[in-house]
């Protein structure tokens, strides 16, 4: 009787070790996942693609708005109501059209190549978030398969003792 008490209680026991391994490698893995978001890897950027990141910053920024708007109305005023002599742009504003397509014509590339590395990055992100989730679709796969598995197990264990308290009770019927 003894050994099939010990044998009923190393089996659940060993249904505990399996269950406690499981939940520690999920959780392994889990912060796994967890590092790599928080601390994605730094991006090496040339030159260039710093500058074309302020640029951009800046050029949507309504700080550039402004100041664009405030350095405008002064070229303006200083133009109109300043002597001829002093004048160094007269009304049609010729050399302010001209500097104007100038700062469309370089900025604009720029702010480019700068959406194109953000696209870049969202790319990768948008990447990074399937396989995430593909994993995730996959562990719960395997875990439903491990929870199947164990209740396999555990009905497996309760029949093997539910044979051994039977066999105990015709050993005591015997007995009797």
């Amino acid at each position: 009787m003894d050994k099939d008490i010990n044998k009923l209680l190393t089996a659940k026991s060993e249904q505990v070790k399996k269950l406690q391994e499981i939940v520690k490698k999920a959780i392994e893995e889990e912060t796994l996942i967890t590092n790599n978001l928080l601390n994605p890897p730094k991006e090496i950027l040339t030159r260039g693609q710093t500058v074309s990141d302020k640029v951009a910053k800046f050029g949507g920024s309504w700080a550039f708005i402004i100041s664009f708007f405030i350095i405008l109305v002064v070229w303006v005023l200083f133009n109109t109501l300043t002597p001829v002599k002093d004048n160094f742009d007269p009304y049609p504003f010729i050399l302010m059209n001209l500097i104007l397509s100038c700062i469309a014509a370089l900025q604009a590339p720029v702010i480019m190549m700068s959406q194109n590395r953000q696209e870049e990055k969202d790319r990768k992100r948008a990447e990074n978030d399937y396989l995430i989730n593909l994993k995730a679709e996959l562990e719960i796969k395997a875990l439903n398969q491990k929870t199947e598995l164990l209740i396999q197990e555990q009905i497996q264990t309760l029949f093997e003792s539910q044979e051994a308290q039977l066999k105990i009770l015709k050993k005591l019927e015997q007995k009797l």
